[in-house]
């Protein structure tokens, strides 16, 4: 298998009743949210399934081997650490210490991400150290960089919409490109205006 210096990380959680999108669930119900995750989910495989990079899928609990992720095309994870900071910081010191050069992370909750989006976050990493692709409620739907830098891990309220502004400060000094803003799916409110969706919704 080769080994390019390009590294994807993908966190997912695995797609169980009750323990995804529960913000979404709170308005639509669990089994609805759960069916939107796993669009999303499959969303997710088809724009990076062609991207000639290395692929990580980081599962939150437990690796699932013959899910919608071909074990060929990505490599399985499993998060570590206490919140999603640790986690995030885990995946990306363990992908450098495997020898990649440029590593970028998503969620699986983009449903305007496209694979073209990917490779221009990843071809940015050439003439700068990072790239951050914000979200409209004031996180990021993107992370990437080409040296760790633990500190953009620390001292943020993961889930508010102070991530971005935090990150931003911390990136103050440094080399780096900001992508479009982009909508990620936690709401109900981000969901109920995009045609895509509403057959989720009309049972």
């Amino acid at each position: 298998m080769t080994h390019p210096t390009d590294l994807l990380l993908i966190f997912t959680r695995n797609p169980e009743l009750g323990k995804c999108k529960t913000r979404l669930a709170a308005t639509v119900g669990d089994e609805i949210a759960l069916d939107i995750y796993k669009f999303l989910l499959n969303h997710t495989k088809n724009f990076t399934k062609g991207l000639n990079i290395s692929k990580w899928v980081c599962y939150s609990d437990n690796i699932w081997e013959n899910d919608i992720w071909d074990n060929f095309i990505y490599d399985k994870k499993v998060q570590y650490g206490d919140e999603l900071g640790q986690r995030m910081a885990n995946a990306f010191m363990d992908g450098f210490e495997a020898g990649h050069k440029k590593i970028i992370i998503i969620g699986s909750d983009m449903y305007d991400l496209t694979e073209n989006d990917l490779k221009e976050a990843f071809n940015s990493l050439h003439h700068h150290d990072y790239v951050i692709g914000p979200a409209i409620d004031g996180g990021y739907y993107l992370l990437g960089m080409k040296v760790f830098n633990p500190t953009l891990f620390e001292n943020k309220n993961w889930g508010m919409d102070t991530v971005l502004e935090a990150t931003l400060h911390d990136l103050k000094d440094e080399n780096y490109i900001m992508l479009a803003p982009k909508n990620d799916i936690d709401y109900f409110e981000d969901i109920k205006d995009i045609e895509i969706f509403r057959t989720f919704l009309k049972n």
